[in-house]
């Protein structure tokens, strides 16, 4: 090659290096404005729709915020799916559940129906109104998601973040789903990505801003509403989360067993706190195997009840010999 060739391609290998970093840049820049859009766009050009489909879209409250939306995989046969609902993070100031259709086409194709949940955000929402509108959630769900293919007796319910907060919270304070008219085993898991379990004193403008007014502080905290009966558990967090640091994680689990409680956690080495969430989505699905534990938990779960409900339709009386 001659001299003028070389510089040639070295010219082009600097473009092509400085067109990288600006992407990079750019797509840094657009997941720090709404992250969660980001990924949804980057999923859907990596990966496509997966089958998945939107089914439902509905309004909960006066707040437009306070909706659900349906996925499910309509490739599938048919046949009642287990539910899993997933509720966003955001600091209780931000997010949407539109924004997440990623992790409903991680999730649909592995055989469940999923509902993205969203609640009041900001000044709307403060306690106790997101673990209220995730609670009405869940009552919707158990009410309408069998015209969508799915178990209302097999309900998991699941958040990152801030809405890892709200699922524990209703799923260990039974109030919130007994305002709904619903029994505590209607939920039949809890999963929580990253979630603040035990925060108070509140230290961070995020949580005085949504849990600075309540009348009792402590009444505010999951921590606080530990019980052996809960629903079973799976907390995943990252051993590099300086957001949500895995205390709140450490200090749950070893509450739960305390009180032999059903917990299963999984603290992931090189993972911080958006990644956890991140590893939902195309490309980064199935870094670290998070929809992997997941889809095991709750398969593990509900085999479980099967075979229980099986054991208990096969047993019969016996019949004595020369009875009528």
């Amino acid at each position: 090659m001659t001299t003028k060739g070389k510089r040639r391609m070295i010219w082009i290998a600097a473009i092509i290096v400085v067109l990288l970093l600006a992407a990079a840049a750019a797509l840094q820049f657009a997941i720090g404005r709404n992250g969660p859009a980001v990924l949804d766009t980057v999923d859907r050009i990596t990966a496509g729709d997966r089958g998945v489909e939107l089914a439902e879209k509905v309004v909960l409250g006066s707040d437009p915020a306070q909706k659900v939306a349906v996925y499910r995989d309509f490739s599938q046969v048919a046949g009642e799916k287990p539910v899993l609902i997933f509720v966003h993070g955001g600091s209780w100031r931000s997010g949407n559940p539109d924004d997440y259709g990623f992790f409903a086409r991680g999730l649909a194709p592995e055989g469940f129906v999923v509902v993205l949940a969203g609640y009041r955000l900001g000044d709307a929402g403060v306690f106790p109104g997101m673990v209220e509108d995730t609670a009405r959630a869940v009552a919707w769900t158990k009410a309408n998601i069998s015209r969508h293919g799915g178990d209302p007796d097999a309900i998991f319910i699941a958040g990152h973040s801030a809405g890892a907060y709200n699922v524990a919270m209703v799923g260990l304070d039974r109030q919130w789903l007994g305002r709904e008219g619903l029994e505590p085993g209607t939920i039949k898991g809890v999963i929580g990505l990253a979630g603040p379990y035990d925060f108070y004193p509140f230290d961070s403008d995020s949580t005085r801003a949504a849990f600075g007014d309540a009348s009792d502080p402590e009444a505010t905290q999951p921590i606080n509403f530990v019980r052996g009966d809960a629903p079973p558990m799976l907390l995943l967090t990252g051993q590099d989360d300086t957001v949500v640091k895995p205390r709140n994680t450490v200090a749950l689990t070893e509450a739960l067993k305390g009180l032999n409680g059903q917990v299963e956690t999984h603290f992931i080495d090189e993972m911080d706190h958006n990644l956890i969430i991140m590893a939902t989505a195309s490309p980064w699905r199935g870094s670290h195997s998070i929809i992997e534990r997941m889809t095991g938990f709750m398969n593990r779960i509900t085999a479980a009840e099967a075979a229980e409900m099986q054991a208990k339709g096969s047993t019969s009386v016996p019949v004595q010999a020369g009875a009528p």
